[in-house]
């Protein structure tokens, strides 16, 4: 992948505030204190006004068995990638409030209930602080899964809307003697967060529940699911009990559709009601049980638990098992049927109620749509622009950056750039050895311990992520497999807002696939690339070519191509040629990838396309690192280039005096990288690549640029220190050859090893992020105006698990 960015200036964001007061100590709950938390993605995610939906852990922790609780935490928060959502599952994880459990941290949570399910609390309303302040008898901060009523809680406190779940609890049949209340009815009582489930349960009193939900002030209606709502029809569609669709209680309301329900919510929170709502979504008509059948096998359930002494916290679990027992297993069999159908309801609404609260945004009306007692912690004037999200924000003296608005949905806007290359899942090893380990490389050969972290990758996309994340229309032209990993990378593809519409899915062949191994300071080990599905010509990928990519290409017209080198040289030759056909030729960037890969610019296919020199070049813009561009030099001579007359035209009128020039270029840049042949080498690739950006590590970024006649920075006194030559052989006329812009960048922070999280991505950050720049500021866009902002971004980058950090949305304002 792409170099190592090393950064020296801070930038931080200013300490958050926040008006309204959550706790009796008058004191706002920061997202990241040290009983409560909120995820990078989550709090990206609400700071962009993007759908987030809450999901409770108990249907994991004490509802499902292992390994059946595992595959439904996966395929739940698939469901609501799917369908245009971000998952928020919330969980008590080492005594702190956690809203949005990554991958890792939710099978940790779940195993440990398999493991040592004493050691796991079931956290409701009542056991919160409990669950974040104190210690088990060893000692051990305590892990939880939390309940309906708990996570409403949570998800209020983060600014979050919507939360799905399988059912509701309620009032016990016998109350008269019990007094049992489900703490799930008092708390949407005082909550205003929508809760959309499959109803009670069906051995629950649910003429009682709805009666106490209505003393509570809570908003109850029912999902038609199909059904006619007219008047004469409308008053037969029951409250569903969980298993069945009828109850034999009426619904106090219905509901034609999602779009319905999220006006209800907006209008909710319009009034300032502080009560929550509850949208009853049916069980599927095919999976009903009927509704008789359920009854008899509840009556005789509730029987059995009274003569066992089955009554308080033992009575659900116990009429559970035996109702799974006496209907065949039939109702155990629905139950995520059930939780799969409320996730997508409630994904769905909240697309809704985020296209409904859309239209009627204003810049006085963007904060008002994070309701929660942290909301104003997720804004986008508190986003940190470097700093990790553990780390204590800067003083408020600190200039904020200009808040991020909303991403335009690729639908809304005719992508500006188009980005070709590779859409991989990635696999990010690191070394984590034990204590008193000799060594911080992992050891060949063996096994060494790490921790494996799996995100959405490949440089073509996430070059395209960062783009389309500093507000720049992106089309992304890649292929996956038909098979898990593609269908994963799709959904999460349309999960992050990006169009799919250039994504194909090819019947053969595998979804290309990365895995870094990095050392314990996060340094890249050995990386391995399995992308043979774009290296490899079929007839579906020539399909591709001709059916979708390239009369997308030019139908679009785009202002910027951005190539990676995934491609082999003849479907490169082809990228290549279908961009120059354009009345508007594109500014075409190429991402050398690898060492390896680089070299494929210089072995197109001449039959198809052929490498051309200034002032009409093929290419205009590399992103290499330095080995990388070794790569090319090397390349270039090998096959030649270099003895071509076009070439020596271009490198003859830059006047490089024939004694050399390496005092000069020492002077720009420094004698170590003059001795490491770095700038002599932009210097030789020029001719064919006009302005080369190299990533040098700590070093920082080389700019070399070739600068046509007559342009103004030629003759300017502040850019006069970064002229290397200008044209002396009078050919300006002809070649149109002005000189040669040299600068050396500094890097704007050195990140203290401890910082950093993952290498992965942060060249191909930096590379997305000047290609937005270029694209937004039109014509007249210069590439040294944008490297600074650049290593912001991949400094941001180095900060984040993620292949490109969710949070570079925050740079807008700089580009």
């Amino acid at each position: 992948m792409a170099g190592i960015l090393w950064i020296r200036r801070a930038c931080r964001s200013p300490t958050l505030q926040h008006p309204r007061l959550y706790t009796t100590a008058k004191r706002p709950l920061p997202p990241n204190s040290p009983i409560f938390r909120v995820s990078e993605e989550v709090r990206q995610a609400l700071i962009e006004h993007r759908p987030v939906i809450a999901l409770e852990s108990t249907i994991y922790t004490h509802g499902f068995p292992h390994p059946a609780n595992l595959a439904l935490a996966t395929r739940l928060e698939a469901l609501v990638r799917a369908n245009g959502g971000v998952p928020a599952t919330i969980g008590i994880l080492d005594g702190v409030a956690t809203v949005g459990l990554t991958p890792p941290e939710l099978s940790r949570l779940i195993t440990t209930a398999h493991a040592t399910p004493s050691a796991l609390l079931k956290c409701s309303r009542r056991d919160l602080a409990f669950a974040t302040a104190l210690t088990s008898p060893t000692g051990a901060r305590f892990n939880g899964g939390t309940t309906v009523s708990a996570t409403m809680i949570l998800a209020h406190m983060a600014g979050i809307r919507v939360f799905a779940t399988g059912g509701l609890g309620g009032v016990h049949r016998d109350v008269a003697t019990t007094l049992d209340i489900s703490a799930d009815l008092t708390e949407l009582g005082r909550t205003p967060i929508a809760v959309i489930s499959s109803g009670c349960k069906a051995f629950l009193d649910i003429a009682k529940t709805l009666e106490y939900l209505e003393t509570q002030g809570v908003a109850v209606a029912t999902f038609a699911d199909g059904r006619d709502v007219s008047a004469a029809e409308s008053a037969s569609i029951d409250f569903p009990a969980f298993w069945s669709r009828d109850s034999g209680v009426k619904s106090p309301m219905l509901l034609r559709d999602e779009s319905e329900a999220a006006r209800v919510i907006h209008a909710h929170g319009l009034l300032g009601l502080q009560s929550g709502l509850h949208f009853a979504n049916p069980i599927p008509e095919r999976y009903s049980i009927p509704r008789a059948e359920m009854e008899a096998a509840v009556k005789q359930a509730l029987e059995q638990a009274a003569l066992a002494g089955a009554t308080g916290a033992r009575s659900t679990p116990f009429v559970l098992a035996r109702v799974g027992e006496l209907t065949g297993g039939a109702s155990g069999r629905v139950n995520r049927v059930l939780v799969e159908g409320n996730v997508v309801r409630g994904t769905r609404v909240a697309v809704e109620l985020g296209r409904i609260e859309g239209e009627g945004d204003r810049p006085d009306r963007l904060e008002s749509r994070l309701v929660g007692p942290a909301a104003s912690h997720f804004t986008s004037t508190g986003v940190s622009l470097g700093a990790s999200a553990s780390q204590t924000p800067a003083p408020a003296t600190h200039q904020a950056t200009a808040p991020a608005p909303p991403p335009t949905s690729p639908a809304d806007q005719s992508p500006t750039i188009f980005v070709a290359g590779s859409l991989n899942v990635d696999l990010s090893c690191d070394y984590t050895p034990r204590p008193n380990a000799p060594a911080h490389t992992p050891e060949p050969h063996t096994s060494n311990p790490a921790t494996i972290a799996q995100t959405l990758g490949g440089v073509a996309h996430n070059v395209a992520r960062a783009a389309h994340l500093l507000g720049a229309p992106v089309r992304l032209c890649s292929a996956v497999g038909a098979d898990p990993a593609g269908h994963a990378a799709l959904a999460a593809l349309a999960a992050s807002g990006m169009s799919v519409a250039g994504v194909t899915t090819l019947a053969t062949g595998r979804t290309s696939q990365y895995v870094a191994v990095n050392d314990t300071h996060k340094a890249l080990v050995l990386a391995m690339a399995d992308v043979t599905l774009l290296e490899q010509p079929t007839p579906a990928l020539t399909s591709a070519f001709e059916t979708s990519w390239l009369p997308d290409l030019r139908a679009a017209n785009p202002s910027h191509v951005v190539l990676d080198a995934n491609w082999p040289p003849a479907a490169l030759a082809r990228w290549l040629a279908a961009a120059h056909e354009a009345d508007a030729p594109p500014h075409i960037t190429f991402e050398p990838v690898s060492n390896a890969k680089s070299t494929s610019l210089f072995h197109l296919p001449p039959h198809i396309h052929t490498l051309a020199t200034f002032p009409h070049p093929t290419v205009h813009l590399a992103t290499p690192n330095s080995s990388e561009l070794a790569a090319l030099a090397a390349a270039a001579r090998a096959t030649g280039a270099f003895d071509r007359a076009d070439w020596w035209a271009v490198l003859d009128a830059l006047g490089i005096p024939s004694t050399g020039a390496r005092a000069a270029l020492a002077s720009i840049t420094s004698p170590a990288l003059v001795d490491a042949g770095v700038p002599q080498q932009s210097l030789q690739l020029l001719p064919f690549i006009p302005a080369i950006l190299t990533k040098l590590g700590a070093r920082g970024v080389l700019l070399t640029q070739l600068l046509p006649a007559g342009d103004p920075r030629l003759t300017s006194p502040c850019d006069a220190p970064y002229i290397l030559c200008r044209c002396r052989n009078g050919t300006e006329a002809g070649l149109g050859v002005g000189g040669v812009y040299m600068r050396l960048f500094p890097a704007v922070e050195k990140v203290p090893a401890a910082d950093v999280v993952s290498v992965n991505g942060v060249g191909d950050t930096f590379a997305g992020a000047i290609v937005a720049g270029l694209a937004k500021r039109g014509s007249g866009a210069r590439v040294e105006e944008l490297v600074d902002v650049a290593q912001r971004a991949a400094v941001m980058t180095l900060r984040s698990a993620e292949s490109v950090c969710p949070r570079l949305g925050a740079l807008r304002g700089l580009l």
